[in-house]
């Protein structure tokens, strides 16, 4: 008789800590610099199988010390302002320091400081959050075929509050017997932007491949990536919603209550936000194959 538990593997695994909370401070010159950062590091192997299935530690790097590599490594570390070269050193640390970790899968979370404008003057070192935006990156660095090392590389940004008061509009729509909404040729549009990019990093080999990725201008692109969605959003006049966000709405008061007071339609300048429920469209665009360029 075949028992329910004969067919029965560990499939997949990874460990490791996850919320490490970094304040690196850079004074390399009098005016200060900061990232603060979320780190996740997971590690994968085979020779971790042993630690779910015969409760042995023997292969197991602690989390703790996980969570203090980053640590150490941040002291040290040129990239920390470029998140993606940061992760691929912490990623690369693992592998070439325990020779049974397979894969180390990195992700890095970076908030948002704006430095502080006084009597005019941008201060030497202090700053503000400015918003919740974050830049994010998610590495995952594998052991490959002779020697080299493959790399699965994301980059986002998320979070960006976006509004403008003028410039949208939503007019011919479906309308049937379960439409209440109006049309509109002129409304405010908001939405929260995530964005998500892929790099199509070649396998190098160990000590070739943060030179390698050294030769991408990763905070350029993210750099790009911002600005010309700042620059859609601002300067489209869209006839409908074409980012692929959530919508956030803003709905004309009607103070016809208050002594006949107009807030309706072009008179509308008072609003009131409403965040639940909203409206969400996505979308995907790629190149294709024959014309992706390889980076």
């Amino acid at each position: 008789m075949t028992r329910a538990t004969d067919n029965v593997f560990l499939d997949k695994q990874e460990y490791g800590k996850d919320k490490v909370r970094l304040l690196k401070v850079h004074k390399d010159s009098k005016v200060h610099r900061v990232d603060d950062l979320t780190i996740r590091c997971l590690l994968s192997g085979a020779a971790f199988k042993t630690s779910y299935t015969e409760a042995s530690n023997k292969a197991v790097v602690a989390t703790d010390s996980v969570k203090n590599t980053c640590y150490v490594l941040a002291k040290s570390s040129k990239v920390v302002d470029t998140l993606e070269l940061f992760a691929a050193e912490i990623a690369n640390h693992f592998l070439n320091t325990y020779a049974w970790v397979d894969g180390a899968h990195v992700s890095i979370i970076r908030h948002r400081w704006a430095r502080m404008n006084i009597d005019g003057k941008p201060h030497t070192h202090s700053f503000w959050r400015d918003g919740e935006e974050t830049r994010q990156t998610d590495i995952f660095v594998k052991r490959g075929a002779n020697g080299l090392r493959t790399v699965e590389l994301k980059s986002a940004i998320a979070d960006l509050l976006v509004l403008k008061t003028t410039g949208s509009a939503f007019e011919d729509f479906v309308r049937d017997e379960y439409t209440t909404l109006a049309e509109t040729k002129d409304r405010i549009l908001s939405t929260c932007v995530d964005a998500q990019w892929e790099f199509n990093v070649p396998a190098v080999t160990t000590e070739n491949l943060l030179s390698s990725m050294g030769q991408i201008p990763f905070n350029n692109i993210y750099d790009s990536v911002r600005d010309v969605t700042c620059k859609t959003f601002a300067e489209d006049e869209s006839a409908s919603v074409s980012y692929a966000f959530p919508n956030r709405h803003f709905f004309a008061v009607d103070l016809s209550y208050f002594r006949g007071t107009k807030n309706l339609g072009e008179h509308a300048d008072v609003y009131q936000p409403l965040s639940d429920p909203s409206g969400l469209i996505t979308a995907t665009i790629a190149r294709s194959p024959d014309t992706r360029a390889r980076l």
